[in-house]
Parts: C-alpha cells; sequence; structure tokens
C-alpha cells in the first residue's frame, strides 16, 4: 500500500548531508568478502502479515545460496535508515516506502552507486518502467532499484452504477462529474448519505493534497526542463484545480467535511468504499486485497482514472509510486548484499510470488506478465497502467518531498475557498517552492 512520509521522517532524511558516516570502500572496486557464509541483515518497513510474505521471498534465495544467511528485520521508516547510516553501524540492505528522499540518499551517498553493480551484472535498465526508473535516481545517480509498486486508478461500485443507471466508469472528468451527481444520496436534512465522488483533497491517501494521484490524468507538470516549478505556468494545473473546486461547491464544502468525518478509517473494513458510502474513488492496487478480505461480498469493478477532456489520450495512464530498495553507505558484504538486491528486484519468480502475497505491482514489465502472478480482474487493470508510457511519479528534488508540503498548504485553503485568486496563489507557490529547492540544492540535500 501507499505509505505517506511524515515531515519527520524527511527532515531527518535530509540531516544525511549534515553527517552522513564515513566512506567505505564499496566492492566491486574494494570490499573483500569474508570466508565462510556471511550473515546479511536487510532492513524493510513492512510488518505484520506484508513481512512474512516478503521474509518468504528472501527464504528461498536464502536456501540456494549457502554462503549467505540472511536476517530480515521489519517495521523500519527513514528515520531508523538515517540514524544507522549516520552512526557508522547500517545494515547490509535498506528499503524504504519513501522514493521521494531518493533525492537525498543518493545525492549524499548515503546510498552507495549502484551504476558499477548493475554494469558488471549486465543489467539492461530498460526492464523497468520509465517512472520506476526515474524515483530511483537522482540526477543521474543511481542509488536504488525499485521493489514493487503503488499504481492508481479507479474503483466503481457496481450496484450504485446499475441503480443509476450507469453502464460502464467514466472516461474524462466531465463524465466523473456527471456520473458523482448522479450518483449522490442525500438525507432528509440535507446532509449527504452516499456521496458519487468525494473531491475533497486530504480524504484517504488516493487524494493527497500534494495532487500527485492526478496529475498524470491531466497530463500536468511540476517543473520545467531547468527544475524550476511551474505550477502557474502550465494551464493543466488551473484546469483541474478549477474542475475540483467547482465539485466541492456543488457539495458544499462543510457537507464535505462533515461527512469525511465520519466516513471510516482508510485501511479498516469501515472504509467508505468498502461500506458503499463512496461509489468512485482513486486508489491504489491494494484496496483489491483488502476487499477481498473484508467485503468479498461488495460488486466493483476497477479502471484507469478519468482524464482531462482536453487530453482524451491520456486514458489509460496513472500515478507510480513504490518500495526502493539499496546499499546503504557504511554496510558490510556490499558484493553479496548487490546479489541479492539484484535478485528481488529482477527476478520474475520472486517479484511475482512477492505480488501475490501482498498485491502491490510487480515492479519490470517481464514480470507484470509473468504466468506465476494469480489471474485477478481487479488487480489486472493496475498492471495495465504500470505499463502505460503516459503513467508518470513526482519530482525527486535535493528536498525529497518537502515541496509536496507547500502545496498541500495552498491546496487546503483553495479547497476551503480561502484562496480567491488561483493565478496569483499558484505563482506565490512557485516562487516558494523554487525557494525551498534551491536553498536544499545549496545545502547538498543538508537541513537549511
Amino acid at each position: 500500500m501507499k505509505r505517506v512520509a511524515t515531515v519527520a521522517a524527511v527532515l531527518v532524511a535530509l540531516a544525511l548531508a549534515a553527517g552522513v558516516a564515513a566512506s567505505t570502500k564499496h566492492s566491486p572496486s574494494g570490499v573483500e568478502k569474508a570466508a565462510g557464509p556471511n550473515k546479511l541483515t536487510v532492513w524493510v518497513g513492512w510488518q505484520a502479515r506484508e513481512l512474512n510474505e516478503f521474509k518468504s521471498v528472501v527464504a528461498e534465495y536464502d536456501k540456494a545460496h549457502p554462503d549467505v544467511t540472511v536476517d530480515v528485520v521489519g517495521n523500519i521508516n527513514d528515520d531508523k535508515i538515517t540514524a544507522a547510516i549516520r552512526s557508522g553501524n547500517a545494515p547490509d540492505v535498506v528499503s524504504s516506502f519513501t522514493s521521494a528522499n531518493v533525492g537525498v540518499y543518493c545525492g549524499t551517498g548515503a546510498w552507495i552507486d549502484l551504476a558499477p553493480f548493475i554494469a558488471k551484472s549486465h543489467i539492461n535498465l530498460s526492464i523497468f518502467p520509465k517512472a520506476s526508473l526515474y524515483y530511483t535516481q537522482y540526477k543521474g545517480k543511481r542509488c536504488a532499484l525499485p521493489l514493487l509498486a503503488d499504481v492508481y486508478g479507479l474503483y466503481y461500485n457496481k450496484t450504485l452504477f446499475k441503480k443509476a443507471g450507469l453502464t460502464r466508469p467514466p472516461k474524462t472528468f466531465t463524465e466523473l462529474t456527471a456520473y458523482a451527481k448522479k450518483l449522490t444520496q442525500r438525507n432528509p436534512d440535507g446532509s449527504l448519505k452516499v456521496v458519487g465522488y468525494d473531491p475533497v483533497w486530504t480524504f484517504y491517501s488516493g487524494n493527497a493534497p500534494d495532487m500527485s494521484v492526478y496529475f498524470p490524468l491531466f497530463g500536468a507538470k511540476y517543473i520545467d526542463a531547468k527544475g524550476d516549478s511551474i505550477l502557474s505556468k502550465d494551464p493543466a494545473w488551473s484546469r483541474l484545480l478549477q474542475w475540483q473546486k467547482g465539485l466541492i461547491d456543488w457539495y458544499g464544502y462543510k457537507n464535505l467535511v462533515k461527512f469525511n468525518t465520519g466516513a471510516g478509517q482508510e485501511f479498516s473494513a469501515s472504509n467508505a468504499f468498502e461500506t458503499g458510502k463512496i461509489a468512485m474513488l482513486l486508489d491504489g492496487e491494494w484496496r483489491v486485497a483488502f476487499i477481498a478480505a473484508e467485503h468479498p461480498e461488495l460488486q466493483y469493478g476497477t479502471a484507469p482514472g478519468p482524464v482531462d477532456p482536453a487530453h482524451p489520450d491520456l486514458y489509460g495512464a496513472g500515478y507510480i509510486n513504490g518500495t526502493i530498495i539499496g546499499i546503504p553507505k557504511g554496510g558490510h558484504n556490499v558484493d553479496q548484499a548487490w546479489d541479492l538486491v539484484k535478485y528481488l528486484t529482477t527476478n520474475d519468480h520472486a517479484l511475482a510470488k512477492f505480488s501475490n502475497g501482498i498485491r502491490n505491482v510487480p515492479s519490470t514489465t517481464s514480470s507484470s506478465r509473468s504466468k506465476e502472478l494469480k489471474p485477478d480482474a481487479h488487480f489486472a487493470t493496475f498492471l495495465r497502467i504500470f505499463t502505460n508510457p503516459h503513467s508518470g511519479t513526482t519530482p525527486i528534488t535535493a528536498a525529497g518531498n518537502a515541496y509536496g508540503t507547500l502545496i498541500s498548504n495552498f491546496v487546503n485553503k483553495w479547497q476551503a475557498g480561502h484562496a480567491k485568486d488561483l493565478k496569483s496563489g499558484l505563482a506565490s507557490l512557485d516562487k516558494a517552492i523554487d525557494d525551498q529547492l534551491a536553498q536544499a540544492e545549496k545545502g547538498g540535500g543538508g537541513p537549511p
């Protein structure tokens, strides 16, 4: 599932530049393998059932490689990774849910450059879709590889669609708006009983207020070729924000806030879509597994998200993000650590097995088409979105995802009706983002 980075995690990660551990020689240019089996320690963020699924994948590797024993430690976040690297006592392999921090990890050298290992292993990086290749490097330095992916698409309630006379999912935001109004049900007092589509950006992860899930659907660009923020210059952002505010105004912002307060926790059996309180939503592929476990009776469908009516060619695309994995500076057994990283990220069997276990999207093009994947029409939608050439991800910067906080602050004012002038608001936002990124670049990715 998508894991949203906390501000604290980002700030701690940014501190790597100020105190990253002393340099270590990296094989293939220097570290010798110890005699006998080596213990590899792998830190990952997964917990509980998902952690057990990852351990099952690693166990197969461990069994086939008598030169190592692999110890997997779960429930690890970026704060812990950063602290270990700075102390000089890092594990052999680390994995993070926060791909936005790649700019920090690569830029500071906190995660080592994988280029020589990739070259020695003759790995053709074209096996990975373009978006996942982008969020595992920074300015050409590749310090990570993708390990499964999160992909966003549209979920829709077939029972509610049938009652409303709707026969297919919407393909444009114009259609989505018409559908949402037709599917919405109000209580006698005017409050919302069923919401056709919830446009409030803070409601569930598919409505992240940095607008990340929406930008590929409008063909919007965050930055230009120079790395400057262009939210005010790219008209796609204005179209997106005006569409959103129009639908909010139709519902009434206060009505939506009240509805959302009682809508149910996102990652629980009371999720508003799973309980029929919302007819459509943008969400990640993991929702398929949640529905199967919590509400198997739900009659629903999945489809690519709707797109800007001005760009029907974008239909089929979506937002992509995912888990990243690499080798931290100061780790040991670097050659064997690389062998494990290579297996986990490029072996089709390992990727299909892990995908079947936690229902995230396998992260190579070939594994997304593997015959080992459990067939599921709902899940297959996200496999197609993942390989669509128009799918995209958010910018990787020296400031991590801190720019997203600036965007979120503006969006919260906009949707509540407190930002009246969209053009000047976006222009001010561009300046704030540019200042933030310039400061991060000047500091080498370190703290202000």
